[in-house]
């Protein structure tokens, strides 16, 4: 609930008397049906949400920020407010800032080349989940995403675990001064938005403005297996990862065709039903936030096998004829590719291992090399690869140098995969889709489900 005092904090002026009224949530989507609520209309290049304040109000809007230099219609309500201000996204901005500050939950910032949707489901369910946690939808977590995520938060809310996505350096610094986080993680530094970046080096620096916004005496947790990471410990900031060099150290790791079972924080035996190792150290900083914040173990432990995460990441699926698919085609870096190739690697029990990889995006000038590191990964137990996409080629190309055993084939488009993968699907097939999200590589499952 936003209270009209909120409103007007951001505001230079109102344009009627100020009545006492609440808004139950606040859009920037004038098609969206939500009662009571306060539309705030972005503008853009090629949009201006102003041009849509009817289609608001008859969705339910009772009132809207308003940049003052845009016409204010004649046909208003008598009744709907306009608040007024210069620019309507730094007036969304503020307004999180305020809420946050009202509702003062114990925020949870997570940003990271690979891995920020896993830890934050995984944190939101140790945690305790709802109705006291509040996560970040969807892929609410850049600019407008993440204000959006603070404003709907629930006045009752204690913990709220933010995503913080970027593309170029500066956006995760304000990201974390609007969120203000009481304690932040870092994944990993992959090379996911190298193309904006230059390097891992620079993707590190840019991932690490997380600490601009940290709360004073708040605490940041990251990835204890990257070195570039090591020039930011401080005093206050917990590395966690399978080496010597980690603050906490995950060890005893076993894998099963089900997820993992490790030893961590001096207890053995913790299982998690997740596949891919990379998620056994997503679930460890979870753990360690978990206790910091006073969860007992035996209910961590329980929480944590009952763990579920957002779909097509290393999503566990049957396929037809008792085949097993590891969907994570949410997205893809060269790094993530070759992490959910070695996953597969360790499976038991499957005599086909195939591997479906297509086009990975935002790679910048290195894009083709990068590509064809991605064969490295490459060899038995893996027995076939099919390469689909125009950028995928570069990985086909650089295993037929190869020569090795594995079987290997190239398609241009994603409907031509099913045709190739489905005299292979048996009980013990286990196939692998992995690819940037804009390839859309899902489609073959469903695909070879439908019998198409």
């Amino acid at each position: 609930m936003i209270e009209s005092k909120m409103v007007e904090s951001v505001a230079k002026q109102v344009n009627i008397q100020q009545d006492v009224r609440s808004f139950e949530c606040v859009t920037t989507d004038s098609r969206k049906q939500a009662k009571h609520a306060l539309f705030i209309p972005l503008v853009g290049d090629r949009f201006n949400g102003h041009h849509y304040l009817q289609a608001a109000i008859d969705s339910g809007a009772t009132g809207s920020i308003w940049q003052e230099d845009e016409p204010i219609p004649t046909w208003l309500p008598a009744d709907f407010q306009l608040y007024f201000v210069e620019n309507s996204l730094v007036a969304l901005q503020k307004l999180a800032q305020v809420y946050r500050d009202a509702v003062n939950p114990y925020v949870i910032g997570i940003t990271g080349s690979n891995g920020k949707t896993t830890t934050k489901d995984i944190v939101f369910q140790l945690l305790g989940g709802e109705p006291y946690v509040h996560r970040t939808a969807g892929n609410l977590n850049n600019h407008i995403g993440l204000p959006l995520t603070l404003l709907s938060m629930p006045r009752d809310c204690k913990f709220a675990v933010v995503e913080m996505g970027m593309n170029h350096a500066g956006e995760i610094s304000l990201l974390s001064k609007l969120a203000r986080p009481d304690l932040g993680i870092v994944t990993n530094i992959g090379e996911a938005h190298i193309e904006h970046l230059g390097s891992r080096e620079g993707i590190a620096k840019a991932k690490m403005e997380m600490l601009d916004g940290l709360k004073p005496n708040g605490a940041l947790v990251m990835d204890g297996d990257e070195p570039l990471l090591e020039s930011f410990q401080q005093q206050e900031t917990i590395s966690i990862g399978f080496g010597a060099a980690a603050t906490e150290t995950i060890s005893d790791v076993k894998q099963t065709n089900e997820g993992y079972t490790f030893s961590f924080l001096g207890e053995s035996f913790w299982h998690l039903p997740l596949l891919g190792k990379h998620n056994v150290k997503n679930a460890a900083y979870g753990m360690w936030i978990a206790q910091r914040l006073g969860v007992p173990d035996s209910l961590i432990k329980a929480r944590l096998a009952q763990t579920a995460i957002t779909g097509m990441r290393l999503e566990r699926v049957e396929g037809p004829e008792g085949s097993i698919f590891i969907n994570d085609a949410y997205n893809a870096n060269p790094s993530s590719m070759k992490a959910a190739i070695e996953t597969v690697k360790s499976m038991s029990g499957f005599h086909k291992r195939i591997a479906v990889l297509g086009d990975i995006y935002e790679l910048g000038p290195d894009e083709e090399a990068l590509h064809r590191s991605v064969a490295e990964a490459i060899d038995a137990p893996i027995t076939d690869v099919i390469c689909v996409g125009e950028k995928a080629f570069w990985i086909y190309d650089e295993l037929k140098k190869q020569h090795g055993s594995v079987a290997i084939d190239y398609v241009e488009k994603v409907e031509d995969v099913a045709a190739l993968i489905r005299p292979h699907l048996k009980h013990d097939t286990v196939v692998l889709l992995k690819a940037s999200r804009r390839l859309a590589l899902e489609q073959v499952l469903s695909a070879v489900k439908g019998g198409a």
